[in-house]
């Protein structure tokens, strides 16, 4: 063999290599996007709904209305958690597969502690090529199990359904795991909101104080832009009100919200304690198309148990009170911070009124 020929077999077995090395990288890459894609919800808009369970009791369904999500059937979702969910989804990737060394424990840790999860969309029928679409339907499209973090904390591992291989994935750019943004716990997804309400739609609203009736007034809407201020304690009408006062008091009520929801975490020996305790202000709210909004809200003290104080001898929590929605069912951990400024007694609003 000539020495040219020797140059062009080795040339040729040198591409030969070069191109087998790229098919097979170009194969990896393709399973690992395709993995991805198993993970990923890339049209989040299409998304009805979305399942979230553990081994436990524990599960969620949200489900996509004309008026927002809802929770499990009865409760308004968390808007800001439901679209947190939804950027989770589709901005996740895989980092890699899991080892197989530690495959067997990761999977079977997450058959313990993991939250299966359900996603469901629109889709049709026939698609094509994104343009012609027809017979539209709702389709289970995801199906897969979230497990534990990784022990850097930047992973989290994630099985499909059906699959034999596990991956851990992560959110491009953020530093942390998406494990805590799968939780089944309802409580964790319930909405924070206790007034949602625009000034043109508040027919009206009365605050009473329990312990100094005096202080009790309502604010009635007789017109557009126009107001009755009544102190309930006599139905005396203070007619030379402060308007400024009065109508930043009712545009107050457009997002007003709670820190905590105590309902499922405090025991139900000291809720009913609480809610049995004289009541400090109730506040109801009265809409134009009829609905009405209450909350009654509890002084909360401070328990210094370890140093073995007396309940008798608590002090008076000045940063946070108790409040019960008007479900009865539920009571919340508020901020004075928020709710001072829908508190003021009728004297503020009075002609001359005192700053609070």
């Amino acid at each position: 063999m000539s020495k040219r020929k020797s140059y062009v077999v080795i040339l040729v077995i040198l591409l030969a290599s070069i191109a087998i090395m790229l098919v097979w990288n170009n194969r990896y890459l393709s399973t690992l996007e395709g993995e991805a894609a198993d993970f990923s919800v890339f049209d989040t808009a299409s998304v009805t709904k979305i399942f979230l369970a553990d081994l436990d009791t524990n599960s969620v369904l949200l489900e996509r209305k004309a008026k927002g999500w809802v929770l499990n059937g009865k409760y308004k979702a968390h808007p800001r958690k439901v679209d947190q969910l939804l950027t989770t989804m589709y901005r996740l990737r895989v980092r890699n597969p899991v080892s197989l060394a530690s495959h067997e424990n990761v999977v079977g840790r997450m058959a313990s502690i993991g939250v299966k999860v359900e996603v469901y969309q629109n889709t049709h029928l026939i698609n094509l090529f994104d343009r012609i679409k027809l017979f539209p339907r709702e389709k289970r499209t995801k199906v897969y199990y979230v497990g534990d973090v990784t022990k850097d904390n930047l992973g989290t591992y994630m099985l499909r359904e059906g699959a034999e291989k596990a991956f851990v994935m992560y959110l491009p750019g953020f530093r942390g795991f998406v494990m805590t943004r799968y939780t089944p716990v309802e409580d964790d997804w319930r909405d924070h909101t206790i007034f949602n309400e625009k000034l043109a739609d508040i027919k009206s609203v009365s605050l009473e104080f329990n312990e100094e009736p005096y202080m009790s007034f309502r604010i009635d809407n007789v017109g557009r832009h126009s107001y009755k201020l009544i102190r309930t304690v006599d139905q005396f009408e203070v007619e030379a009100y402060d308007t400024l006062r009065v109508l930043n008091f009712l545009t107050a009520f457009d997002d007003v919200r709670f820190e905590a929801l105590l309902t499922n975490t405090l025991p139900r020996k000291r809720q009913d304690s609480i809610i049995s305790s004289p009541f400090m202000h109730r506040l109801t709210l009265v809409t134009h198309q009829g609905d009405t909004q209450q909350l009654t809200t509890y002084r909360k003290l401070v328990y210094y148990e370890n140093l073995g104080i007396p309940m008798e001898a608590a002090e008076e929590d000045f940063d946070r009170l108790y409040g019960l929605l008007d479900n009865g069912k539920d009571l919340v951990l508020m901020q004075y911070f928020t709710f001072d400024k829908l508190l003021r007694p009728v004297i503020y609003y009075e002609p001359g009124g005192p700053d609070m």
